[in-house]
């Protein structure tokens, strides 16, 4: 038995391409920097608090911190890293794996930020793990594409249209309707925007990517408007997502705003790429069920993470979403409180 596990695991490795692994590799180094990345720019965040206006009601003192810039390089390295992931394998592997970041994340939290990890926490760290191997084994093929115009086309169809109509219009009633009542109190407003635009940037990261990708091997797709097009939407979108993530980091408690933005912004880039690329057209119906599984299982993982915190301070659910930012009744920056350590 043990014998024929071995053998479809090495099966299904064997069967992944060369592009796969490289995205996979790259993947995996992302997820540590921008894991870390959370940490240090919350520590620059609460630094920058203490003496300016702080970010989540509207201050940039951030900017004038060190901290806060050491922070931003590592989440840059990261992003390079999945940047280039993107460019060799397709959304549906390298996406998910964002998983391993919240891991990093609630372990530096614990020990850096004194936030409590409680055990089943480190239960909902292994089942992250869990699901995003079964998802790497079972993950499409690359799509072969040869010019950044087939990426402009299928940007194009009908279908993708419609969802990326739909999702500037809830972005912009986000914006103007939601935030300026409900932005403090409420943590799904925030991450709401950034997982949104985050859907597109990663379509538009792709398409860049495969553009370089493909410059870099010979065949210069630099001379396509279609390349600048999407440089644009990728330069806007993360513009757009660093603000209003800062935003909900500076507001609400790390190991709860990074498990919900990994789970916002995973199942709509799925969902963009399913539309754009047809990842799932390539296909049969047992592979797309094992990996809507492992994403379950991450799922899962996340919200132990999630639900950990609340048994570990006591407090409900609901607590979390509606706390504020109040030093004063002895919470904690982050708007949830909890028992720090005495050193």
């Amino acid at each position: 038995m043990a014998a024929e596990g071995s053998r479809s695991w090495m099966e299904s490795y064997k069967g992944m391409s060369s592009d796969n692994i490289k995205g996979l590799v790259l993947a995996l180094s992302s997820s540590f920097f921008i894991g870390a990345s959370f940490i240090v720019k919350k520590k620059g965040l609460k630094k920058a608090g203490a003496t300016g206006i702080r970010a989540g009601v509207g201050g940039y003192s951030y900017l004038y911190e060190p901290l806060w810039w050491a922070g931003m390089i590592t989440m840059i390295v990261g992003e390079i890293a999945n940047f280039a992931a993107y460019a060799f394998a397709p959304a549906i592997l390298v996406t998910p794996l964002g998983a391993l970041s919240i891991i990093i994340s609630a372990a530096l939290a614990h020990i850096i930020l004194r936030e409590r990890l409680h055990v089943f926490g480190i239960l909902g760290c292994v089942l992250c793990v869990v699901g995003s191997t079964t998802i790497v084994l079972h993950a499409p093929q690359e799509r072969q594409i040869e010019s950044v115009k087939e990426v402009w086309d299928l940007a194009t169809e009908p279908a993708f249209l419609l969802y990326a109509a739909l999702v500037i219009t809830a972005v912009f009633i986000l914006i103007f309707h939601f935030i300026p009542e409900y932005g403090q109190t409420h943590i799904m407003v925030y991450i709401g925007v950034c997982s949104l635009v985050g859907s597109l940037s990663v379509m538009s990261v792709k398409a860049l990517g495969i553009a370089l990708k493909l410059t870099f091997s010979g065949m210069n797709q630099l001379i396509y408007p279609q390349t600048w097009a999407f440089t644009l939407v990728v330069i806007t979108c993360v513009i757009t997502q660093m603000n209003y993530l800062n935003k909900a980091l500076d507001t609400f408690n790390t190991a709860v705003v990074s498990p919900i933005y990994y789970v916002m912004f995973t199942s709509l880039t799925i969902l963009a790429s399913v539309i754009m690329f047809k990842d799932w057209d390539r296909q049969n119906p047992t592979q797309i069920v094992t990996e809507m599984c492992g994403f379950v299982t991450i799922l899962s993982g996340t919200f132990l993470l999630h639900k950990t915190k609340d048994m570990a301070d006591g407090l409900p659910t609901s607590t979390s979403f509606h706390l504020k930012h109040t030093d004063e009744d002895g919470f904690d920056p982050e708007g949830i409180p909890l028992r720090q350590e005495v050193f």
